[in-house]
C-alpha cells in the first residue's frame, strides 16, 4: 500500500478526525441530558466544523495556539494568562488542551464560560445572511 503524502494525507487526517467527532456527536444525540436542546443535531454539526477549524495540531484537541488563533480571528486577542484561564475554565484543571467533549459540554451546558459567550456572539453575527450574487443596479438618487 502506498503512503499518502501532502494534500491527500491531510485530507485523510481530517476525514479520520471528522469520523471521531461524528461518533462523539452521536453519543451526545442519544444522551438524555441533552434531549431537550433545540436543534441539537444542527448545533452539533456547527460545533464540529468550528472545532475542526481551530484544531491546529490535528490531534483532536484545541491547544493554546488554536485558542489564540480563534480569538484573534474574532478580533479578540488575549494575553497568555487570559488564554490559560479560559483553557482551565473549559477543560477543568491544568489541562493544556480542550477536547471536543469538553468543548461540547461547554457549548451545550448551563455554565457561561467566557469562551462560550465569545463563540455564541460570533455565531449570532454570522447568521445575518447577505444577499448573494451581483448587487442590484442603482441610480444616482439611491446612492448615499
Amino acid at each position: 500500500m502506498e503512503k499518502a503524502q501532502g494534500g491527500k494525507a491531510y485530507g485523510l487526517l481530517k476525514s479520520h478526525q471528522e469520523d471521531k467527532l461524528n461518533a462523539i456527536n452521536e453519543a451526545f444525540l442519544t444522551d438524555e441530558q441533552y434531549a431537550d436542546v433545540e436543534d441539537l443535531a444542527c448545533k452539533l454539526d456547527m460545533f464540529k466544523r468550528k472545532y475542526m477549524e481551530f484544531d491546529l495540531n490535528d490531534k483532536g484537541d484545541i491547544d493554546m495556539m488554536g485558542l489564540k488563533r480563534m480569538l484573534e480571528k474574532l478580533g479578540l486577542a488575549k494575553t497568555h494568562l487570559e488564554l490559560k484561564k479560559m483553557m482551565s475554565e473549559v477543560a477543568g484543571g491544568a489541562s493544556q488542551t480542550i477536547s471536543y467533549t469538553d468543548f461540547l459540554n461547554m457549548m451545550l451546558g448551563k455554565r457561561h464560560a467566557i469562551l462560550k459567550l465569545i463563540l455564541m456572539f460570533e455565531g449570532m453575527n454570522k447568521e445575518e445572511k447577505r444577499p448573494e450574487g451581483p448587487a442590484s443596479p442603482k441610480n444616482f438618487s439611491q446612492l448615499p
